[in-house]
């Protein structure tokens, strides 16, 4: 790498239909899972560019925080840009010794419900595998930057984001044990124009921490939750129904199992709505959508809703009304990238 080059990645963020907390242990190690999904037109960045000294310079936009460090110190995980160091600690050379300039945003806020924080870590990989030329496939960038995540920074959460982020694009992901499958979906053009015509994301208002709400699901399937393990079963179950429906084009179907598998997930923990989210949802049943659910673990960040055509306009203003906000979105097709950029 030229030390006049900067090199770059981004990944895109997601939009979750189906399956999520099945994606989650002790679940999906103990029963298996499989989630729902495509990638969209919104995205992590990260920028590196390559320093004569040995000082390391990280600044996150969406933190407003810049730090420095020593290529050899020992990071410490305090809670200053930890995503960041743990994916250096992990991929960097030991006798690393050249500094660089590292520079991270997104366009969705931590809390969006949208897999920022995953996400990131997945555009980080993609950035330091080039940078110290590490060959991984796109399976083992996943599972790395879920490893991090997940073990290495305690941070909780299911393995979805980490693999929507690498691959992009419509799948079906099945989680059988330590094994994950990611099957891309191959969706009629004219099922991918007409689901993105009836599609509404609005963010409600509020960003969410969803540590509380995944360790009330982890404790009710490790006690035997009978109310909660079955209605995860039933997600999981639905998810299946959502990807038949959307090969099959069945697109009214499709809306309304979004509305059965929101149902469901209420069931998981208490904290995956509230009373300003019941309230908006009800709201946009009452103007026609089909379905919907709030996007992530819950508690706030966006609300997905399926609604025909010609009642998206009179739900977007409602919402609105509500302070929510309508966000503009496309599909992605293309999944995490890497490139070089001459200063």
């Amino acid at each position: 790498m030229s030390k006049s080059d900067i090199l770059r990645s981004k990944a895109p963020l997601r939009i979750s239909f189906g399956g999520g907390g099945t994606d989650v242990d002790p679940y999906r190690s103990t029963y298996g899972g499989c989630t729902l999904s495509t990638s969209i037109d919104k995205y992590a960045y990260v920028s590196c560019r390559p320093r004569k000294d040995n000082v390391i310079q990280a600044r996150s936009l969406d933190f407003n925080i810049v730090a420095q460090y020593d290529t050899q110190q020992d990071f410490v995980m305090d809670g200053e840009l930890d995503l960041a160091k743990a994916v250096i600690a992990r991929l960097k050379q030991k006798r690393a010794t050249r500094g660089f300039d590292l520079f991270m945003h997104t366009d969705a806020p931590p809390g969006s419900g949208l897999g920022s924080s995953s996400t990131m870590v997945v555009a980080l990989v993609n950035v330091f595998k080039e940078y110290y030329r590490r060959p991984l496939t796109s399976y083992e960038i996943a599972a790395m930057a879920y490893e991090i995540e997940r073990v290495s920074l305690g941070l909780k959460g299911g393995m979805q984001d980490q693999y929507c982020a690498t691959f992009g694009g419509f799948n079906f992901i099945e989680y059988l044990g330590d094994k994950v499958i990611v099957n891309p979906l191959r969706l009629a053009p004219a099922t991918l124009l007409e689901l993105q015509y009836n599609l509404i994301l609005c963010y409600t208002g509020r960003t969410r921490q969803s540590a509380g709400i995944i360790d009330e699901q982890m404790a009710h399937v490790r006690s035997g939750d009978a109310r909660a393990v079955d209605a995860t079963h039933e997600l999981k179950s639905l998810c299946v129904e959502m990807k038949n429906a959307l090969l099959q084009g069945d697109l009214s179907g499709f809306g309304a199992l979004l509305h059965q598998s929101w149902l469901a997930k209420k069931q998981i923990a208490s904290k995956i709505t509230n009373a300003r989210i019941d309230k908006m949802y009800k709201e946009a049943r009452r103007l026609g959508a089909l379905g919907g659910k709030i996007v992530g673990a819950g508690g706030g960040g966006h609300l997905l809703l399926y609604a025909p055509f010609d009642r998206r306009h009179v739900i977007n203003k409602k919402l609105a009304s509500m302070g929510g906000q309508p966000i503009d979105f496309r599909f992605d097709f293309e999944g995490a990238v890497t490139w070089r950029a001459q200063e």
